[in-house]
C-alpha cells in the first residue's frame, strides 16, 4: 500500500483525505480522553450522594464535583472521606474542627463550641441534640478532623465512635459543585442551574 504521507498535497485522492481526517480525529479524541482522565484522577472527581445526612446542603441522589487537591482542611468545608469506619463506605460531611482544636457540644441547647467559641451554623437542618456516645469536650488529634453532617438529627459522624475523628490522609477532596440533583417531586434527575452549583 502506498504511503500517503509521501504524496504531495495536490496528489491526494478523496480517499486519502478521508484517511488523513480519520486519523486526525482519532488523535484528537485520544488526546482529549487522556486529558479528561488525568483531570478527573488528579484534579477533580465526580461523586454521588447517598443518604440524607447533609440535608439541606446536599440531598440523596445529588452528583458532586470534588476537588482532588488535598490542601489543608479548614472549618466549614464539605469533604468526602474514605477513612475506615463501621459502615465501610465513604462519607460526605462538613469539617467542624481541625487538629488540636477542642470541640464541645451542649446537647440540651444544641450549641456547638470550638475552642470555647460558639459556632454560627446557618447551614444546619436542625440543632445538635443527639449525643452519639463520644464524651465532650474532645480535642482533635494531630492530622485529624472532626466532622458532622448538616442534618444533625440524622447523621452518624464524629460524635459517634462508629466514625470518630477522620485522618486527613483519608480526605478524598473538598466538595465544590453540585451539578445534578434528583427532583424532590418527580424523582427525575435534573441539571442544576449554575446559581445552584456552588456548595457552601
Amino acid at each position: 500500500m502506498e504511503d500517503i504521507t509521501l504524496k504531495e498535497k495536490s496528489e491526494l485522492t478523496f480517499k486519502d483525505k478521508l484517511h488523513i481526517n480519520f486519523y486526525d480525529l482519532v488523535s484528537v479524541l485520544a488526546t482529549a480522553l487522556v486529558t479528561i482522565m488525568i483531570i478527573f484522577t488528579f484534579v477533580f472527581r465526580v461523586v454521588g450522594v447517598v443518604g440524607s445526612s447533609m440535608v439541606p446542603t446536599l440531598h440523596d441522589g445529588d452528583w458532586l464535583i470534588v476537588s482532588a487537591f488535598n490542601a489543608e482542611p479548614k472549618y466549614g468545608q464539605v469533604v468526602i472521606a474514605t477513612h475506615p469506619n463501621y459502615f465501610n463506605e465513604p462519607i460526605v460531611k462538613r469539617v467542624i474542627a481541625t487538629e488540636n482544636q477542642t470541640v464541645d457540644i451542649n446537647f440540651n441547647t444544641g450549641a456547638v463550641y470550638v475552642d470555647g467559641v460558639l459556632l454560627d451554623e446557618p447551614y444546619i437542618n436542625n440543632l445538635t441534640l443527639n449525643n452519639e456516645g463520644v464524651q465532650f469536650p474532645v480535642t482533635v488529634p494531630e492530622n485529624h478532623v472532626f466532622v458532622m453532617g448538616d442534618n444533625r438529627q440524622g447523621s452518624t459522624d464524629s460524635r459517634s465512635e462508629l466514625i470518630g475523628f477522620v485522618q486527613e490522609e483519608y480526605l478524598l477532596g473538598v466538595v465544590k459543585y453540585k451539578v445534578f440533583s434528583v427532583d424532590q417531586y418527580s424523582g427525575a434527575m435534573k441539571f442544576n442551574s449554575p446559581s445552584e452549583w456552588i456548595v457552601e
